[in-house]
């Protein structure tokens, strides 16, 4: 299992990131997770949309779940409004608590992981509009105005860098179509 995403394309865009506070949280060597259900993930279903890597356009999807998993897509435009890269993901219920699993595809589709690999991200914490998984952050934007307020994901990047690398993406609630 790999609980860092590996993304070498990226150097150069972390190493310009500037220090900031840490968005994401990391669980010790053999940690436990919480226990947690798909509901504590409720809040999440919708359609999202903000900004990502360079500052362009970014959008983020949840369905209503499905039996104990909630399907979600991803969307990294480049700065011409372009796809840089899309993830399919799945939140699920996983031995009592959840995790994120998910797959990376380039503009043509084609997978950055192999046929069956993906990235997995256990859950550290469940607190209120928010959810805290290692090396991936969901969270209200504004604990007062809950989702409302937008939301932050933040992701910790494997880097060659001594401190912490994320990228911080900040979404607001797309308005419905039509």
């Amino acid at each position: 299992m790999r609980l860092f995403p590996v993304v070498f394309a990226f150097g150069a865009l972390l190493a310009a990131i500037p220090a900031a506070a840490q968005e994401t949280r990391v669980g010790e060597a053999g940690f436990e997770s919480p226990p947690a259900a798909v509901g504590d993930a409720a809040w999440l279903v919708g359609q999202w949309s903000g900004t990502g890597i360079g500052d362009a356009e970014a959008h983020e999807s949840w369905l209503i779940p499905s039996g104990d998993t909630m399907v979600g897509t991803f969307v990294q435009e480049t700065a011409e409004g372009g796809i840089m890269f899309t993830e399919h993901m799945y939140l699920m219920e996983q031995d009592g608590s959840l995790v994120v699993k998910l797959k990376h595809f380039n503009p043509d589709m084609t997978g950055w992981e192999d046929k069956d690999g993906m990235v997995t991200f256990r859950l550290l914490a469940v607190e209120p509009c928010a959810l805290y998984f290692h090396a991936l952050t969901y969270r209200c934007a504004d604990k007062d105005a809950g989702p409302a307020g937008g939301m932050v994901v933040a992701v910790r990047m494997r880097s060659d860098n001594p401190e912490p690398q994320e990228l911080v993406f900040r979404f607001r609630r797309a308005a419905p179509a039509g």
